[in-house]
C-alpha cells in the first residue's frame, strides 16, 4: 500500500505566509503586493491576517489604502532580508555550476605567496581559460597546515615541502633567493653580489625563526661577513618596503622581489646559492574539477617565469 503525503500542518507558518509579508514590506499595499505575487488582493489579505493570528500579534497599522509596519515588522524584516539573500546566493551558485568554466576554487596561501606569486599565476589561468571565479585567504604556516588537512581549500601554497595529512603535495620550479638594494645604493652598480659585499652593511633580515633567516645567516657567518642589524620582520613584503625606504639592503625570496621590484628597488643575483621552492599541497578528499589541475599548470608556468629550475 502506497503512504499517503502527510497533510501541512494548517497551525504553522509557511514559506507562503514569509512571501505575502515580504511583498507587503517592498510594496506598501495589499493591492501591490498582490500584483508583485500573481495573486489577488483578498487572497494577500487572508495570508496577512492568517500570519498576524499564527504569530499572536499584528505586523501593520491599517492607514487608509496603506500598511504601515510597526516596530516588530521591521525587526522581522531585517530577518527575512538576510535570508533571503542566502537563498539568492544559493541560487546564483547552483546556476553558475550549470555554465562553462564556472566553477569556483578556493586557494589558500602564505600571505607573501598570494602578493608575489599567486596574481602572475591567475593572470595567466585567466588568459588561457576565460573566467574562473577564485577565492583566495591567506594564513601563515601551522594554521595553513591544519586547514589544508581538513580540506577546507582546493589548493594551498606553502613554502614547508611536507605533505599534512589527507593532501598531497608538488613541488614548484626551485629558484634562489636574491639581494634587494635601494636603487641608488652602491651595490646596485654590481651585477652580481658576494657574501662579502654585505659586510658593514646595514641589513633588514627576516626575523629570527625564520629557516631562510636562519640560512642566510649561516652562509654569511662562514665568509666572516658583519652585519648592521638594524630592522628584522616576518614579512619579506615589509623587508622590500624597508628597502626601498633606503634603510638597508636585504636578501628575499626571488619571487616578493620581483613584485617589488621599481624605481626605487633593483634586485641583484648572489654567487652564492641559497634555494627557495614554494609547494603546492592538493586534498584528497575534495571533489576533483578541472580548475584546479589549469591552476596547478599556471603556477608552474610562473614560478618557471621567475627564474625556477625543475627539480
Amino acid at each position: 500500500m502506497n503512504a499517503q503525503p502527510t497533510p501541512a500542518n494548517p497551525d504553522r507558518i509557511a514559506h507562503r505566509h514569509i512571501e505575502v509579508f515580504r511583498a507587503l514590506m517592498l510594496t506598501g499595499s495589499a493591492t501591490a503586493a498582490a500584483q508583485m505575487l500573481f495573486t489577488s488582493q483578498p487572497t494577500v489579505s487572508r495570508e496577512l491576517a492568517r500570519l498576524e493570528q499564527l504569530l499572536g500579534y499584528a505586523l501593520f497599522e491599517r492607514a487608509q489604502s496603506r500598511l504601515r509596519p510597526n516596530a516588530r515588522a521591521l525587526r522581522l524584516w531585517e530577518e527575512v532580508q538576510r535570508s533571503w539573500e542566502g537563498l539568492d546566493r544559493v541560487v546564483e551558485h547552483a546556476l553558475a555550476l550549470g555554465q562553462p568554466h564556472q566553477g569556483r576554487i578556493s586557494v589558500l596561501s602564505l600571505p607573501a605567496l598570494s602578493h608575489a606569486l599567486l596574481p602572475g599565476a591567475l593572470e595567466r589561468l585567466q588568459r588561457s581559460h576565460g573566467a574562473v571565479a577564485v577565492s583566495v585567504a591567506t594564513q601563515e604556516g601551522p594554521l595553513l597546515q591544519e586547514w589544508m588537512a581538513a580540506q577546507r581549500f582546493d589548493l594551498g601554497l606553502t613554502e614547508l615541502g611536507d605533505a599534512p595529512p589527507g593532501t598531497r603535495v608538488i613541488a614548484l620550479p626551485a629558484m634562489d633567493e636574491v639581494a634587494v638594494l635601494p636603487a641608488a645604493h652602491p651595490l646596485a652598480a654590481q651585477p652580481v653580489l658576494q657574501a662579502q659585499d654585505f659586510d658593514g652593511q646595514a641589513f633588514i633580515s627576516l626575523a629570527r625563526d625564520d629557516p631562510y633567516r636562519v640560512q642566510i645567516d649561516a652562509v654569511l657567518a662562514r665568509a666572516g661577513v658583519q652585519r648592521r642589524m638594524l630592522v628584522e620582520t616576518h614579512s619579506a613584503v615589509a623587508v622590500c618596503a624597508m628597502v626601498q625606504h633606503g634603510l638597508g639592503v636585504a636578501i628575499v625570496n626571488p619571487l616578493t622581489a620581483r613584485a617589488c621590484a621599481g624605481a626605487d628597488l633593483v634586485v641583484r643575483p648572489l654567487q652564492f646559492s641559497i634555494p627557495f621552492q614554494v609547494h603546492m599541497l592538493l586534498p584528497l578528499h575534495r571533489p576533483a574539477v578541472p580548475e584546479v589541475d589549469w591552476l596547478v599548470q599556471a603556477l608552474q608556468a610562473e614560478a618557471a617565469a621567475a627564474g625556477g629550475t625543475p627539480r
